[in-house]
């Protein structure tokens, strides 16, 4: 049951009969809109215009709806640098901080960020589960646990609604992995699928009404997510009444009239969909019935209405919330998304925070802590106009002198994007050699798609593009340049053409794949640091005539001097045996963590594990701050001082991580996902199909389920996290509706502590019968998070938090019914710092 009553809209929760007369309103409003449409028009509106947004229909006064992707920012329609966005840390990491209402915050900035850019829609939040931890966007969903996801995605959702801009929840559903995607037909079980990968978006739809989902690419149990009539006509409109629009994920609507008759309201991107001229032929033909696009056309409007687009419709929030400091809460949501796993006391005295006068220098060590990796890739990357990195970071905190710098190890090892000392240009001609237009290209990178082209530029004449300009090198010794991209290229360096050839399309499964394609070393350069050279990259557009997307993509790619490892690692050893403590910064790459792929393995890549090992062997003070955005193996964490997980922590992630390293402030996060030791101890990890299949033979065994039924013990369990000061546990009561828990900082500082909940049915009383539906015993997990609640003190202070239960909780889906059935019996209420960390108990009888 939501906490909220009356009808929600904009993410607030308002009288019921001032909204219904909004919602009244714009319903009359798309009535009258739909009224005036013939089916052209009509079938038109369902279909995209071009990468980004639906076209406009003058004729009844709605404007052109714009979407953008997200989720950790706006970058809006055009996907370059030169247009900058704020970068908040992963969704991994906003799912550490365990609080919803940070969530929601998080959402209205992204909401001021998207009026800034002229933005209706967001393409976020992500609300799939972190089924396995090899998922290639693991680090833009949240948790394994649907509970959790669930909350932090209503936060969000209710954040962006706020400031009137709508919402697309995705990817529905079960898109939980990358191999194969547009393919796999991922076979659940609906009790798995109702508990788990369902239900987080039942959550959302009921507390923040979003109004929009996506689609996704895969298929369910036989039928593609575009055109599955029963989760998307039955379940998603009909159970849970869900009235926003349903858009495609991007090329992913296959079928005209499958797709309408499952169920989706808009295919993107255009202007060649499935629908637009096709559906109105289908109509004509016979096919389908007009009746179905103006359902589509209808709910289109809606959300039109709600953003406040469509002519005679008040739109969802007229006034939105005051102004957020972008770099502050950034800044924030990254300490609060901090996992401190390992924290060593010697001497009386724990590793972290690090007292500078006691412990004197800091030897910082690693690629990662220069050139900071604060985001994943694929659609997630947005550009910031600055980075901080981990090295800017202590260098502004720490005293002059009491910092040192070493590389260590480069996880990399591959060509980037042309971005430390490139100043580069994108010069625009027709096959003529006319200048049609020219444009800044921050990083080396042109990703232009559908109109997104510099003025002047058209698709049908743009021949060739020469990204031209200066590099200044940081460093000296043997530069490698690459391209990326289909199409001929030459490359030129201080005068000299170090490559003239072209890269033709490869066979991929992936259509983004194939269209971006694939990083590629040309040529080495012997070039001297500080000495400017010109550099140009001239490319002959490769034209796919038959491409969904008019769209253009290349990236001149740079790696600097490669470097002898060993001698790497011997530097960063000799900087950390003088130290008193040593950070080290390890990461993984864009090729490890990124949409498009799975992940072979949880390694770091590179000599990253080696290095650790060797400077935690000449200074027992090391700390190990891990730059990922999903779980990798730790070989080495039980012999450093310190292990800090600072996830892709956003554009502030350097000023935060000197916060928390120093102790002005606490690292307040837990884990959303189990870390294993390693990838063999894994329950549930399989991401590849088998014959177009991918059965989720393990039920609703995932995460934490999975560990505990299988009697391992993973390096960290769900929920774990520590901070600078000691909680007590000292009072539970509990009924089936909440938990009162009472603790008291027992440390020497103020500090924040996640009061975790869960439930855990006592085997020998818990009815199998099922309220008689089920004949049997019912397997259930050991037990699973049941609700959560932050509380803040300061020393010797006593808090005590009540925390709601849902009846959902005590409830499973039963097969047979096809329905919810309430599990009568015995069940422990337990609190605690993690689901390994149970501090305190209360049994409840539970009865329906």
């Amino acid at each position: 049951m939501s906490p909220f009553t009356g009808t929600r809209r904009g993410g607030t929760a308002v009288a019921g009969a001032s909204d219904t007369r909004a919602d009244q309103a714009r319903d009359a409003a798309v009535e009258a809109a739909l009224g005036k449409l013939d089916l052209d028009a009509k079938a038109r509106l369902l279909a995209g215009q071009d990468m980004w947004s639906l076209p406009e229909l003058p004729e009844i006064g709605l404007a052109s709806l714009v979407m953008s992707d997200g989720p950790i920012g706006v970058r809006g329609v055009r996907w370059t640098a030169d247009d900058p966005s704020v970068a908040l840390p992963s969704p991994t990491a906003l799912a550490a901080s365990w609080d919803p209402g940070l969530a929601r915050r998080a959402g209205r900035l992204l909401a001021q960020e998207a009026r800034r850019k002229g933005v209706h829609v967001l393409l976020a939040p992500t609300v799939n589960l972190h089924r396995s931890p090899l998922g290639g966007r693991h680090f833009e969903a949240y948790s394994e646990d649907p509970y959790l996801t669930g909350e932090i995605g209503t936060g969000y959702v209710l954040g962006v609604q706020d400031g009137g801009v709508g919402t697309t929840v995705k990817h529905f559903v079960a898109n939980d992995a990358e191999t194969d995607r547009f393919t796999v037909d991922n076979i659940v079980a609906p009790r798995p699928l109702r508990e788990l990968y369902l239900a987080p978006f039942e959550t959302i739809v009921a507390n923040a009404h979003p109004w929009g989902i996506m689609a996704a690419y895969n298929q369910v149990n036989g039928s593609t997510m575009t055109e599955h009539r029963y989760l998307q006509n039955e379940v998603l409109r009909g159970e849970w009444g869900f009235d926003g629009y349903i858009v495609s994920d991007w090329l992913a609507a296959r079928s005209t009239v499958g797709a309408l008759l499952g169920g989706l309201d808009v295919a993107m991107p255009g202007p060649r969909t499935v629908y637009g001229e096709a559906l109105a032929a289908a109509v004509r033909a016979g096919e389908a019935a007009e009746s179905a696009v103006d359902e589509a056309v209808r709910n289109v409007l809606r959300l039109a209405a709600r953003v406040g687009i469509l002519d005679g419709a008040p739109a969802a929030v007229t006034e939105p919330p005051a102004l957020i400091d972008g770099e502050a809460l950034a800044r924030e949501i990254a300490r609060r998304s901090f996992v401190l796993v390992r924290n060593e006391v010697r001497d009386g005295h724990p590793a972290l925070p690090i007292d500078p006068e006691r412990t004197g220098t800091v030897a910082l060590i690693g690629a990662a802590a220069r050139d900071a990796r604060v985001l994943g890739g694929g659609s997630a990357v947005v550009f910031p106009d600055h980075i901080v990195s981990p090295l800017d970071g202590l260098t502004a905190a720490l005293p002059e002198g009491a910092l040192t710098y070493s590389i260590g190890a480069d996880p990399s090892g591959e060509v980037g994007p042309a971005e430390k000392g490139f100043e580069l240009r994108a010069v625009c001609r027709a096959a003529d050699g006319r200048v049609l237009g020219t444009a800044s290209v921050p990083g080396g990178r042109v990703q232009w798609a559908g109109s997104d082209l510099p003025d002047g530029v058209t698709h049908d004449e743009l021949h060739t593009i020469e990204l031209t300009g200066s590099f200044t090198p940081r460093e000296s010794g043997e530069h490698t340049f690459g391209t990326r991209g289909l199409g001929g290229f030459v490359l030129t360096v201080g005068g000299e053409v170090l490559f003239d050839g072209s890269e033709e399309p490869r066979a991929a499964g992936d259509p983004f794949e194939a269209f971006f394609g694939t990083p590629v070393e040309r040529a080495r350069a012997e070039l001297v640091e500080g000495e400017r050279v010109e550099v140009s990259l001239l490319h002959t557009v490769h034209k796919m005539p038959d491409a969904p997307i008019k769209a253009v993509a290349l990236s001149l790619l740079h790696l600097g001097p490669r470097h002898d490892p060993d001698e790497l690692i011997a530097e960063a050893v000799e900087a950390a045996r003088t130290a008193g403590t040593a950070v080290v910064v390890v990461a993984t790459t864009e090729s490890v963590e990124s949409e498009g792929f799975d992940r072979e393995n949880l390694k770091l890549p590179g000599r990253q594990d080696d290095l650790v090992r060797a400077v935690a062997a000449v200074n027992p003070n090391t700390v190990v701050v891990v730059n990922t955005g999903s779980p990798v193996e730790l070989p080495w964490r039980e012999d450093v001082a310190a292990v800090l997980l600072s996830w892709f922590p956003g554009q502030e992630g350097g000023a935060a991580l000197a916060d928390v390293l120093l102790g002005a402030a606490e690292p307040g996060g837990r884990l959303p996902t189990t870390w294993p030791v390693a990838l063999a101890d894994v329950p549930v990890s399989a991401t590849t199909p088998a014959d177009g299949e991918l059965h989720y033979t393990e039920g609703v065994f995932i995460g934490y389920r999975a560990w505990e039924r299988a009697g391992a013990s993973p390096a960290y369990p769900f929920g774990h996290g520590l901070g600078y000061t000691d909680w007590e546990y000292e009072t539970i009561a509990a009924t089936t509706s909440d938990a009162r828990v009472r603790l008291r900082n027992a440390g020497v500082r103020t500090g924040r502590e996640v009061v975790q909940i869960y439930l855990a049915p006592v085997d020998d009383t818990v009815d199998g019968a099922v309220d008689g539906a089920v004949d049997g015993a019912v397997e259930r997990p050991a037990r699973w998070l049941a609700g959560f609640a932050s509380v803040e003190a300061g020393p010797g202070e006593t808090v005590e938090v009540r925390i709601p239960l849902r009846r959902r909780a005590f409830e499973i889906w039963d097969e047979e019914s096809g329905s919810w059935s309430f599990v009568p019996g015995a069940y422990e209420v337990q609190a605690g710092r993690s689901v390994a960390d149970r501090r305190l108990s209360a049994t409840v009888d539970a009865r329906a």
